[in-house]
């Protein structure tokens, strides 16, 4: 009972713990503390994981673009602060779908030429204010959950297209598993959005970790750049740079 409720002052420090972590820590196998989540999840008070658990629901629905914009807005501004200063006169970016990606769009500022290729129209609509932006709006059938486009002639323009830049909003991040989307037409764009983009920059706020949407994007090992929010536990962070991704913290 103690090392149970051990387990959960530590999650709900960390919002996320590890079976390896819990080994250490209570010097234990793995065998006992798999059990041990066993027990805690079938009273409801923790969600298993792959290789640890989480206090929050790790499956995640779709939501409604105007829903998801009303939440963790001071997270998606500073990251979006964070990632604009990636951005140069001249340069070739590529902008997915999301809230996140929407907070970037406000954000350029850039006083130079920029080419900008994107599936969301907000983003594009955004970026038309100024004249010196050169934007590429990706064509497909509208997700109306998302005011973005998916399907195969988006996926047809993207392969004759070159970007040094791809910044992408994801749904969920799971260390193991990967980076995913609630939408399965939209996990493939972004899968060839990877592969037209030298440099793949996840943009997503602590709330997406240890979490996982229905379409798979990518493994973590496919991201070169993460920024996020100092919402995610050091833990977590230290295994991400272990992996070699740049992790930015806002």
């Amino acid at each position: 009972m103690k090392r149970h409720q051990a387990i959960l002052d530590l999650l709900q420090k960390e919002g996320y713990v590890g079976v390896s972590q819990l080994c250490e820590m209570f010097n234990v196998s793995a065998v006992t503390i798999r059990k041990d989540l066993k027990l805690l999840e079938n009273k409801g008070l923790l969600f298993r994981t792959h290789g640890g658990a989480t206090f929050e629901n790790p499956y995640i629905n779709d939501r409604n673009v105007s829903e998801k914009e009303k939440i963790h807005i001071k997270e998606k501004n500073a990251i979006a602060e964070a990632a604009v200063k990636l951005i140069k006169p001249e340069d070739s970016i590529m902008i997915g779908s999301g809230t996140t990606m929407q907070s970037l769009a406000k954000a350029i500022n850039i006083e130079g030429n920029l080419n900008v290729t994107t599936s969301s129209l907000n983003v594009s609509l955004e970026l038309t204010k100024s004249p010196y932006y050169d934007i590429l709006q990706l064509g497909g059938n509208v997700r109306h959950s998302s005011s973005s486009v998916t399907g195969h002639f988006s996926q047809a323009i993207l392969e004759n297209i070159s970007c040094n830049l791809l910044f992408l909003g994801v749904d969920g991040i799971d260390i193991n598993y990967g980076c995913t989307t609630t939408n399965l037409g939209e996990a493939m764009l972004n899968k060839t959005m990877i592969e037209s983009a030298q440099k793949i920059i996840i943009l997503a706020d602590s709330s997406k970790f240890n979490r996982k949407g229905f379409g798979k994007i990518c493994g973590i090992s496919e991201i070169h750049h993460i920024i996020t929010d100092s919402g995610i536990s050091s833990t977590l962070a230290k295994e991400l740079r272990d992996l070699g991704i740049q992790l930015t913290l806002v």
